[in-house]
């Protein structure tokens, strides 16, 4: 999400809306008609960007904020954009990117349901082929007290994130998370009351390189193995940064591209190859929930 923010603060900052496009409108969730959603953004001029956990936040003119969860397979593009004048062979393209480059030719980038205009001729989409986004409008100063913002855990890459806050986040559990697959260390570090912001991929990333197995209990884990698991946090995030995100499924940057972490993971989809650590061990798969976590059979 963060590679996401820091590209569009580059661009869209200073803009005004002119216009707002939806096909899908069950994904605005408040104002409740699409009516009143446009009416709202037409005319507001882009002030910041910024992320609170896997929410996008933009915020606009006159104390509003447009709030982005991206979900499953849902990502933000910007570019120029042409609306589709006659029925394309593709049922999912009534938008084209203008020109060459993977806003036109990458086939994530064609499933797009909400389209906002801008004063400089350019647009901001979001393709989500499961059309699972959400998109909403609060008023600035009201954000912390929305549900998708007040109950979000620290973010993990922030200073004031220490071992010792960590650490308690561990002993002092949420209701429901100490038992069950919640209770599991994989589930635990993607539920976003308890650390902001880690998704599937990193979950088994981080321990991976932490060393921990993804069904150990979070009541058994000793202090050099939170020791160890908050290292990887900053290690791995860090690196999935620096990468620019993971594009082994539908995430793509704003520019269409593609991240790079992808082409540096240890665990995730790796399942039956050696483990990079050379330690003997292969790498597994195994189901917590509906999701998968991947792990080395030897050293985790």
């Amino acid at each position: 999400m963060q590679t996401i923010v820091s590209d569009l603060s580059k661009v869209l900052p200073g803009l005004k809306i002119r216009d707002v496009w939806a096909d899908f409108r069950k994904m605005i969730k408040h104002p409740k008609t699409f009516d009143g959603f446009q009416k709202e953004l037409v005319g507001k001029k882009i002030l910041k960007i910024r992320r609170r956990g896997k929410n996008i936040l933009i915020d606009l003119s006159g104390n509003t904020t447009l709030l982005i969860h991206q979900k499953m397979t849902g990502h933000l593009l910007y570019g120029k954009y042409q609306k589709s004048i006659r029925q394309p062979a593709d049922k999912y393209q009534k938008w084209i990117a203008i020109g060459r480059g993977p806003l036109k030719d990458d086939p994530q980038n064609r499933f797009l349901h909400l389209v906002i205009s801008f004063s400089n001729g350019r647009r901001l989409a979001l393709s989500d082929l499961r059309k699972f986004a959400k998109v909403l409008l609060w008023p600035t100063d009201k954000l912390d007290q929305l549900g998708d913002i007040k109950n979000i855990g620290p973010e993990p890459l922030e200073k004031s994130f220490t071992f010792e806050k960590f650490k308690k986040i561990f002993e002092n559990p949420p209701a429901g998370q100490r038992r069950g697959k919640r209770g599991k260390v994989h589930q635990f570090l993607m539920e976003q009351k308890n650390i902001a912001g880690i998704g599937n991929i990193y979950s088994s990333e981080i321990l991976w390189e932490a060393g921990i197995h993804p069904l150990k209990d979070i009541s058994k884990l000793k202090e050099t193995e939170l020791k160890k698991i908050y290292q990887a946090v900053k290690k791995v995030l860090t690196k999935a940064l620096k990468a620019k995100g993971d594009s082994t499924s539908d995430y793509r940057r704003p520019s269409g591209e593609k991240g790079g972490y992808q082409n540096i993971q240890q665990a995730y989809q790796m399942e039956g190859k050696k483990c990079r650590k050379n330690d003997g061990g292969i790498i597994q798969r195994i189901k917590i929930g509906s999701r998968s976590a991947f792990y080395c059979s030897k050293h985790q």
